[in-house]
């Protein structure tokens, strides 16, 4: 057997050794759902982007039920700049008026819930792009938001235009497409009751979707590794009570913050564990569900 046979055999024992280790864990997750919000610069990357849809076209192969929602700041902020519309951030949050609204679902709804969607078509797949205001998906409100004055140490309250929070998943349309092989894939856009449009934080919506379809897991993707403990090493599993206290001793901090809050606020929704992990490494998704060591931080309840 020649050098370049042998090496063919080898690696085709380690792909056969490596789907029979993932068979008990899809095994387990059959008829399970997942929502997944996909966001960070693995978005920008066609091949993570091409890799990830992959990973998604699997998982559906498998008989698990992805439900996919997607972000897309950096995408919005291009557009705004190219246009020449100023905008703003307080706390982290784009302060929206209604011609920034107008550009938000355009590249949200549009371009980029689009991009997704043929990735995952031409992975072999049947996506659809929905965004909350279809179906009445995302009943929402304006967020109310407040911020203490440090010379009067006065509370106000903070304008920030269209931008919403779920008031109310309604999961009908996400039911109906789980009986079939379409993947869903979510633009985080919401409306009001008179019918306006509010621009939401897409890991606030994949929070709510999750607790609202009752899924086994969210998975977080992001550009870090997950939580970090103090010398920098990953942390890869936390309970609730563990995750508020690493937030008050500062180990969580800064940004991690919000996205460890939707975990938690998702957790006790129901979901039985959220996960953050690094969207650019490839195959992320497939190394936390499928291995026993997993790719980032699994928040449970206990």
């Amino acid at each position: 057997m020649s050098k370049k046979d042998s090496k063919e055999r080898d690696e085709g024992l380690d792909q056969a050794m490596t789907l029979s280790e993932a068979l008990p864990y899809m095994r387990r997750y059959s008829g399970e759902t997942f929502v997944i919000k996909y966001g960070g610069h693995a978005m920008g990357d066609d091949t993570l982007r091409g890799l990830f849809a992959r990973d998604v076209v699997l998982l559906k192969q498998v008989g698990i039920n992805p439900v996919v929602v997607h972000g897309g700041g950096p995408q919005i902020g291009a557009m705004l700049e190219r246009l020449k519309i100023k905008s703003e951030f307080v706390d982290g949050l784009r302060v929206t008026d209604k011609e920034t609204v107008d550009i938000v679902e355009m590249v949200l709804s549009g371009s980029i819930n689009k991009q997704i969607v043929s990735a995952i078509n031409v992975a072999g797949g049947f996506a659809v792009g929905l965004s909350g205001k279809d179906a009445n998906l995302v009943r929402a409100d304006k967020l109310k938001r407040t911020k203490r004055d440090p010379d009067s140490n006065i509370e106000r309250l903070l304008d920030l235009g269209l931008v919403g929070e779920p008031r109310e998943i309604t999961p009908h349309i996400l039911h109906v497409l789980r009986e079939t092989d379409i993947i869903p894939v979510v633009a985080p856009i919401g409306a009001r009751s008179d019918g306006e449009t509010l621009n939401i934080n897409a890991d606030t919506v994949a929070g709510a979707v999750a607790a609202a379809i009752d899924a086994r897991r969210l998975l977080m993707l992001t550009d870090v590794a997950g939580v970090l403990d103090g010398k920098g090493a990953l942390i890869p599993e936390l309970s609730v009570d563990e995750a508020r206290a690493r937030i008050a001793d500062g180990t969580i901090e800064g940004g991690m913050i919000p996205k460890i809050e939707t975990c938690l606020e998702a957790v006790e929704g129901g979901v039985e564990g959220a996960v953050i992990l690094d969207g650019r490494v490839p195959h992320a998704l497939l190394v936390e569900m499928f291995t026993e060591h997993g790719a980032g931080t699994l928040i449970r309840s206990r």
